[in-house]
């Protein structure tokens, strides 16, 4: 551990976990919480803004910058996702001297052995992201399982973009008796309502611009759902993307919120949410939007 200092601004930074652990002992009292903010780094304001209301709702508050790599199916996205940890650290700095810091390493999390536990989330993994990328929320499950047991947070904080990790957390929560309230937090979106993602670093300007069609096209197929079915959506939204040559979809999905289920009709009493992803030539973006 040692404490970074800008403009005599000092911030708590652990990279190895006893230290951390130790640290925390020395902070914690029998009614006081702790907010925990899990993170891959390469903040952005939506990160910001989880940190914010961790600050706002606990006594203190720890951010873990830890790029997973049981939770990458694809090695090249790994090898690319943004490092940028000096640069999150001014971040944090200009938003708080209190968060404490965990960024650890591979072998600190891993000790040496970077496989996944498995899990079952009650088929919650095997829609969407889980289709799409096998092995993802086993990665996910590992890493916060064991964050979780460092960190012993009172509240964890996710954004909502990840609606299917959201849910798979606090499946995970659920059927593990963890002592955590997850607590799940609206999607910040840039000025042309693209969902924020570290991935957006890694778009061009003019891919970034564009990039607004898929925000656009979820708005325009929740209108659509409203009085059409949801194979009538789907077509809506795979036709939208089917002559746009920068742009891959590679699913569009409407779901029961609860289960994740893909939906083929609709009822009143159930609340229904859509999924997408799409590839702006080789840069995977999703987003989410409730369709009630």
């Amino acid at each position: 551990m040692f404490a970074l200092n800008f403009n005599n601004t000092a911030m708590h930074i652990f990279y190895g976990k006893v230290a951390l652990i130790a640290y925390l002992k020395t902070i914690k009292t029998a009614n006081s919480t702790i907010g925990f903010v899990p993170t891959m780094g390469a903040l952005h304001q939506g990160h910001l803004a989880l940190m914010q209301r961790s600050l706002k709702e606990n006594d203190d508050t720890v951010v873990s910058i830890f790029v997973n790599p049981t939770q990458f199916n694809n090695p090249e996205d790994l090898e690319k996702y943004p490092r940028t940890l000096e640069e999150d650290v001014k971040k944090m700095r200009g938003l708080s001297d209190k968060i404490i810091l965990y960024a650890p390493s591979v072998d600190d999390i891993y000790e040496g052995q970077t496989i996944s536990q498995s899990f079952d989330f009650d088929g919650l993994e095997n829609q969407m992201e889980g289709k799409f990328r096998p092995g993802h929320f086993n990665g996910v499950g590992t890493i916060v399982k064991r964050l979780f047991e460092i960190v012993t947070p009172t509240n964890a904080y996710f954004g909502e973009k990840d609606f299917q990790q959201l849910q798979i957390v606090k499946k995970l929560v659920e059927k593990n008796n963890l002592p955590v309230n997850v607590v799940g937090c609206p999607i910040f979106r840039e000025d042309n309502l693209l969902a924020m993602s570290s991935r957006n670093e890694r778009l061009t300007a003019e891919e970034r611009k564009e990039a607004a069609i898929i925000y656009k096209v979820l708005t325009e197929a929740k209108e659509i759902f409203q009085n059409s079915t949801p194979e009538e959506t789907i077509k809506f939204v795979e036709d939208s993307f089917k002559d746009n040559e920068r742009f891959e979809l590679e699913y569009f999905v409407i779901a029961d919120e609860s289960t994740l289920l893909p939906i083929d009709h609709k009822t009143n009493d159930k609340k229904y949410r859509a999924f997408i992803a799409v590839f702006v030539n080789s840069i995977r973006l999703i987003d989410t939007i409730s369709l009630n």
